[in-house]
């Protein structure tokens, strides 16, 4: 059997703890040699493709929060992305829908860039402030992680990649995975959320073990 370990991950563009995540998953999983998909989830599909309004706005309308309740929150997340190197810009974020960034991230998988394509939206979003609804956009990062920008542009404009964003969803419900990020190794693992880095490399150490005991 392969020592390579498959690990889905169910996360959104929009989703300050699925690049905290990212990073957490990424620093557990040095030393084991792991195969990273990822897989379409979006938190608030009713989102407009462009909010009037901050991000504080946006937390407080969804959450049904004042503005001053919200602040400590986005101040506490800023400081954990802080701890595993992120510098989270809550002032520039720009709140948006996501369906075009997750047909994005199959086009880039259609084109074996979809780890460099995730990595470019979570930092545009979070910590650039650059805009991730916007076709015309999105085929600019597209273009600076190497991928063709008019293919880009043609595959979002035809919504080409929809059916599988769709599809991930679908399956999402069928794990029944509610939040996001949510991390399936080997097919079997469930782990969720942003854990700690020992967290992901005690799965993954079992999984490794459970491989090793079916070559041996």
């Amino acid at each position: 059997m392969s020592d390579v370990i498959k690990v889905d991950v169910w996360s959104d563009i929009a989703c300050p703890w699925c690049y905290i995540g990212k990073r957490k998953f990424e620093l557990g999983a040095e030393g084991f040699d792991v195969e990273v998909e990822y897989h379409s989830f979006e938190l608030s599909p009713d989102t407009p493709v462009d909010f009037d309004g901050s991000a504080a706005d946006f937390l407080a309308k969804h959450k049904g929060m004042s503005i001053d309740q919200v602040r400590p929150m986005l101040e506490h997340v800023t400081a954990i992305a802080a701890e595993v190197g992120l510098d989270y810009d809550y002032d520039a974020l720009q709140h948006t829908n996501t369906v075009k960034a997750h047909q994005l991230l199959h086009f880039a998988k259609a084109h074996g860039k979809q780890i460099e394509m995730k990595e470019r939206l979570l930092r545009a979003y979070f910590v650039e402030g650059r805009h991730v609804g916007r076709i015309e956009d999105l085929a600019d990062l597209a273009a600076e992680v190497g991928l063709d920008r008019d293919a880009a542009l043609r595959a979002l404009e035809s919504g080409e990649y929809d059916p599988a964003v769709k599809a991930d969803q679908e399956q999402a419900m069928r794990f029944g995975i509610r939040g996001v990020p949510f991390f399936v190794i080997d097919g079997k693992y469930g782990v969720s959320g942003a854990q700690a880095p020992e967290t992901f490399a005690q799965a993954l150490k079992q999984v490794q073990d459970e491989h090793a005991g079916v070559a041996s």
